[in-house]
């Protein structure tokens, strides 16, 4: 029944979150003649945050039209070259027309984003950073509530299967870059690869503060997956789509639970941020408050996850940390990173991660074992937390330069 009253909740305030807009509106246009009466800018701060705090967030698009290659700009057109259920692969395709980018050959790369609450438009940054230099395609993963029940389920192996679907479309030469939640997958997909001898691999796999193994220094994250049981979230996170949805019935882990949860971590900080938001737009500092209409927009863009991934992930992944432990069977074939015999290895961390502790992403390293010193390579970002190490000034500054040159180096 939550869904169903998030629902009907947000039908009710729909007309005072409209209104709220409105009025905002109204006392800044400066062809009403509220704007010009005393006080107008508070008063359109105060309906404007109004509007924020109760508004429905759409998933943003991704908004790359255009990059620089080699000192020359050119177009960037996103594609859709893999089309599945629950996930699109998409290609951002450069215009090429320009003489010098004519016999342009850059190395492919597989960004996976997470599926983990927000959309893939929050790996914006990383794309943008990313597309100079190389062919990029990333997972941009479907909001479950979006897909009708005739498509079946969706589990953690079938996100292992996607991963494997994509690196054999892109074929032999692609390089894969996980970020957060995804690594654990990957891994477990290359791995399995490995394992079947499969002639088709990746040159690389980067991975970037995911829980390869969340026993190391345990976050607040961490500690949610393991002090309650396997039961509680059955019982108390799981609802099914109503009916205004294609996906109505679909059972799912709702977005708006989520949000909630990634509020609860630190509320102080988002209170802060929306009270400083009302200050900017009463001072008329309009570049801050475009910077945090920016920021929210993609952070309070959820998406639900199909209820048997998430639980399969909240069981398998922290729980019984099947993957370090060496004890994860995707439908009867055991996991086995120490296979992997010829895929480079970069992990990369934040020193200041408080979503992925210090350890738990390099802990792939000892697991695949089979890997020569040589190809494996770990870097700790100083002054980083969760979101700096894929956006950012420092993603920009500091880690997509060493992820490009770790690329190069295998290429």
């Amino acid at each position: 029944m939550l869904y169903q009253l998030h629902e009907m909740n947000r039908t009710l305030l729909s007309p005072l979150i409209q209104w709220a807009e409105a009025s905002s509106k109204l006392f800044t246009n400066p062809v009403s003649p509220f704007a010009h009466t005393p006080f107008a800018q508070r008063i359109a701060a105060g309906y404007e945050l109004m509007f924020r705090l109760g508004k429905e967030y759409e998933k943003p698009a991704f908004d790359i039209t255009s990059t620089e290659v080699n000192g020359v700009k050119t177009a960037v057109i996103e594609n859709v070259v893999v089309d599945k259920p629950f996930c699109k692969l998409l290609h951002f395709r450069k215009d090429r027309h320009a003489p010098q980018l004519l016999d342009l050959k850059q190395p492919t790369v597989l960004l996976v984003a997470p599926l983990s609450g927000h959309h893939a438009t929050l790996l914006r940054d990383t794309v943008r950073a990313l597309l100079p230099d190389h062919d990029v395609y990333v997972t941009d993963w479907t909001d479950a509530r979006m897909v009708p029940l005739e498509k079946g389920a969706f589990h953690l192996h079938d996100y292992v299967y996607y991963v494997q679907e994509f690196i054999r479309f892109l074929g032999e030469g692609v390089h894969v870059i996980s970020v957060c939640q995804p690594t654990v997958p990957v891994l477990a997909a290359i791995a399995l690869m490995a394992s079947a001898k499969e002639p088709v691999m990746p040159k690389t796999m980067t991975m970037m503060g995911g829980p390869i193994d969340p026993s190391k220094s345990p976050t607040a994250v961490n500690d949610l997956a393991t002090d309650k049981p396997f039961s509680w979230f059955e019982n108390n996170v799981i609802y099914n789509v109503p009916p205004n949805y294609p996906g109505y019935g679909r059972r799912v882990y709702p977005g708006f639970l989520q949000h909630a949860g990634f509020v609860a971590m630190n509320p102080r900080r988002h209170a802060q941020s929306h009270w400083e938001f009302y200050l900017h737009l009463r001072e008329g500092d309009n570049e801050s408050a475009e910077e945090h209409r920016k920021f929210y927009d993609e952070y309070n863009a959820v998406l639900d996850m199909p209820a048997e991934y998430y639980l399969e992930t909240i069981k398998t992944v922290f729980q019984d940390h099947a993957l370090p432990l060496g004890t994860w069977d995707v439908e009867g074939k055991r996991v086995r990173p120490q296979d992997i015999g010829n895929v480079a290895l970069l992990t990369i961390e934040g020193e200041l991660d408080d979503i992925s502790g210090s350890g738990q992403t390099q802990a792939a390293h000892d697991l695949c074992s089979g890997l020569p010193q040589k190809m494996k390579e770990h870097y700790t970002a100083p002054k980083c937390g969760h979101y700096g190490i894929f956006s950012g000034r420092r993603w920009r500054e500091m880690i997509a330069p060493k992820i490009g040159e770790f690329i190069r180096k295998h290429a």
